[in-house]
Parts: C-alpha cells; sequence; structure tokens
C-alpha cells in the first residue's frame, strides 16, 4: 500500500472516531505528517481526504497558504525595495505572520465552522525560511471549535516537528497521523 493509501487510511479512523468537546485548542490539532517528496501527490489526493471527512459526518473548510506570501507581497508598498535588499525584509514579516494569522482566524471563527468541522490548512511548505508555523498556530489554537488538520511536509518525533526535515520548529501538542504508525 501505498503512503498516500496509508495516510488516508490513517485519517479515516482518526476523523471517525468520537470527538472529545473539553479538549484545549491545542489537543484539536491533527498533523498529517509525510515526506516533503510526496508534496505533489499529496495535493493530488487531499479530495479523498475531504470524502474521508464527510463520511465519518463532519464538515471540511479548506485553507490554503500556498499563495499568500506572494499575494501579501505583491500588496506591500515597499515590495520593489524588498526585492533590491531581502535583508530589510526581516520585520516586514512580523506582518506577513500577523495578515496570515488574521486570514486563518477569519476562517476558524466564520459562520460556516462549528465543532463538527474539520478546517484544513495546506501549503504549509510555503511558509517555509518566512516565518515559523508555530507562530501561526500559537495564535489560532484558542479559536479551534472542531479540529484542524494541518498537512504537514516533514517528520515528528515525540513531540518535535521538523517542516521540511530542517531545523525543529517545535514542540507541539498536535496529534501525529502518519502512514506507518496510523493511531497515535
Amino acid at each position: 500500500m501505498s503512503e498516500m493509501d496509508e495516510l488516508i487510511r490513517a485519517y479515516d479512523r482518526y476523523v471517525s472516531l468520537p470527538w472529545k468537546k473539553d479538549l484545549s485548542g491545542a489537543e484539536k490539532v491533527w498533523f498529517l505528517v509525510y515526506d516533503p517528496m510526496n508534496e505533489r501527490r499529496i495535493r493530488f489526493r487531499v479530495q479523498d481526504f475531504e470524502t474521508a471527512t464527510k463520511k465519518a459526518g463532519h464538515k471540511w473548510v479548506a485553507v490554503d497558504i500556498t499563495d499568500d506570501f506572494a499575494h501579501w507581497m505583491a500588496g506591500h508598498r515597499y515590495r520593489e525595495s524588498y526585492f533590491e535588499s531581502p535583508e530589510d525584509m526581516e520585520s516586514a514579516l512580523e506582518d506577513f505572520t500577523e495578515t496570515l494569522t488574521q486570514k486563518i482566524l477569519g476562517i476558524l471563527q466564520g459562520s460556516e465552522v462549528d465543532d463538527s468541522t474539520v478546517v484544513v490548512i495546506t501549503g504549509l511548505a510555503s511558509l517555509f525560511g518566512l516565518t515559523r508555523a508555530s507562530a501561526v498556530l500559537e495564535k489560532i489554537t484558542n479559536s479551534i471549535r472542531g479540529r484542524l488538520l494541518v498537512f504537514f511536509p516533514g517528520s515528528h518525533e515525540g513531540t518535535s516537528y521538523r517542516l521540511l526535515d530542517a531545523r525543529i520548529d517545535w514542540n507541539y501538542m498536535a496529534i501525529p497521523i502518519k502512514a506507518q504508525e496510523g493511531i497515535q
């Protein structure tokens, strides 16, 4: 069985379990952890995860953040200066992080999201080198009503996650969903 099929099967088991209501926001986060080399394969199969979610009786709301930095930069008044001197952009990246955080918060708090909704974030790899995923996730976890599924191209060991298998990003209470191990 391929990694994709194993991931879908593991996710199907998770999303089909009864959901506890008294969890903290951080405990409502699921990281779908997969080899970064499979990013395009995963993107091609996202609909299978949506199907599993709906089959389990839950709603699905997707957020693709892949192009958010490009859109933010295109609208930034100092974009030309940043292209000439990228090292000057560091302080502006805090604004990007806040803009992205507000976008995701708007979705999590939207009227289409309730306690039975899986809000899904794809495109996390696009943040690499710009901001830390943890900087965004730490600010949004208290607004999660149902579950937050983060497609995570990287690795997980213990409570540490490595986006794109680079440096250890952070220790986190999220529940990892992996192909080989299924339910943790």
